[in-house]
């Protein structure tokens, strides 16, 4: 059975202290109420790595960054390589967020080399893929996809690729109020899983986790997470709130 995942992006919001102490509180959470049904990452700002990683130790969450370098060393003023973000006790990275691809031009290429030092460090990718509304509104959101997931991924060993883990995110529907529904983030499930089948098997499409992400919250997480290939969620804006953070991973 796949694992189920819901992963909370803090983006770039608050300071060490207001950064720690929303790990505080949402540890203390499921330390008071174990999750049984999805694991809880809390991808922070750099700076906040280690001092939250000291924060989950003997704790169920886990910890993740939310970009990482392309270099895995050397004269690059102001970057932070794969290996660093795991020294700090990280597990996991975010690849491919629509803003760092928006923002900061990062394309397929590019991602693809940060997805293999990521993974040479141990780390486990969110590898984030996704149309914008124009691509939406011309129906061409599945070829769209299927190109960033086999420049970005598809040249990946079988072994390597089940260490994958696929957000999909709607660009139209990140900070905009507008959310796909769940026939639209089943649909688009569907068709990753399918593209994985046809890449690398059954077994591992079967086993890939495909995580949701677009103005998820309480609100309409259970429907969404009740989809068949909907295995979670990565988080903006709600996972810097303790309470609606807790009652979407609770959702799943």
């Amino acid at each position: 059975m796949r694992k189920k995942i819901v992963a909370g992006n803090w983006k770039m919001n608050m300071n060490i202290s207001e950064g720690l102490a929303l790990a505080g509180s949402i540890n203390k959470y499921f330390l008071d109420n174990p999750s049984k049904r999805a694991e809880a990452v809390l991808c922070t700002p750099f700076i906040h790595l280690a001092g939250v990683a000291e924060t989950l130790k003997n704790s169920k969450l886990s910890l993740g960054a939310q970009n990482c370098a392309s270099e895995p060393s050397g004269a690059f003023t102001g970057e932070v390589s794969c290996d660093m973000i795991k020294s700090t006790g990280a597990q996991y990275v975010i690849i491919g967020h629509s803003e760092r691809r928006t923002y900061f031009n990062e394309d397929d290429k590019l991602l693809n080399k940060k997805t293999l030092l990521a993974l040479k460090s141990g780390l486990t990718v969110i590898f984030c893929c996704g149309e914008v509304l124009p691509e939406r509104e011309q129906n061409i959101y599945f070829q769209v996809v299927k190109k960033q997931l086999e420049v970005g991924l598809f040249n990946l060993q079988p072994e390597d690729f089940a260490k994958i883990v696929i957000a999909y995110e709607p660009v139209w529907a990140i900070g905009t109020g507008l959310t796909a529904s769940p026939e639209q983030a089943q649909e688009m499930h569907s068709y990753i899983r399918s593209l994985i089948r046809e890449r690398y098997g059954k077994e591992i499409a079967d086993q890939t986790t495909i995580l949701y992400g677009g103005s998820c919250k309480p609100s309409n997480a259970s429907e969404i997470f009740a989809m068949p290939d909907v295995d979670g969620g990565l988080i903006g804006g709600a996972s810097l709130k303790k309470d609606d953070f807790c009652a979407i991973v609770n959702a799943v």
